[in-house]
């Protein structure tokens, strides 16, 4: 090994930086698993089935392609064809071939929308009670604010391959 070549030099967190990736680290690990907790508990989903079954009550014709619906699910393809094939089982969902093209839609059915709509007040009062009933507004923007900045920036770190050694 070439002794002369130069290591990178590390940018140690600061102190304020410290604090705030523990704290960031801290919600990332406990806010799913409470969610996941309620949805299982009260509507025998996982937080991850509800987000799926949630985007595609929101699209037009309550129905996306695979591929879009993994983009806005934050999902590799492969997991979310894992997750469309388990809820295709159980009747919420179903595969719509598009013509012309290998892909396919995610179609929510009729039961799968009555899903929704019974497992989303207990949701929606979770995420309240969790995350917004001690912010005031202007927090809540400032949130908004932070998370698309802090989003933007990890979308351009995993464009650019930061963290590969």
């Amino acid at each position: 090994m070439d002794e002369s070549a130069e290591q990178p030099v590390t940018h140690w967190l600061t102190d304020n930086e410290q604090a705030a990736w523990r704290s960031l680290v801290a919600i990332l690990t406990r806010l799913p698993a409470a969610l996941d907790t309620q949805l299982q508990r009260d509507s025998s989903l996982t937080h991850f089935d509800y987000f799926v079954l949630s985007g595609l009550s929101e699209a037009p014709d309550r129905r996306l392609q695979l591929r879009d619906l993994a983009k806005f699910a934050n999902a590799s393809l492969s997991r979310l064809s894992h997750v469309v094939t388990k809820l295709e089982k159980i009747g919420w969902v179903r595969r719509e071939s598009i013509e012309g093209s290998r892909g396919s839609y995610a179609v929510l059915t009729d039961t799968g929308m009555e899903k929704v709509v019974e497992a989303a007040p207990g949701h929606v009062e979770t995420v309240q009670a969790l995350l917004f009933e001690g912010l005031d507004e202007t927090e809540v923007a400032r949130l908004a604010a932070l998370s698309s900045v802090m989003l933007t920036q990890l979308d351009k770190g995993i464009a650019e391959g930061t963290g590969k050694a």
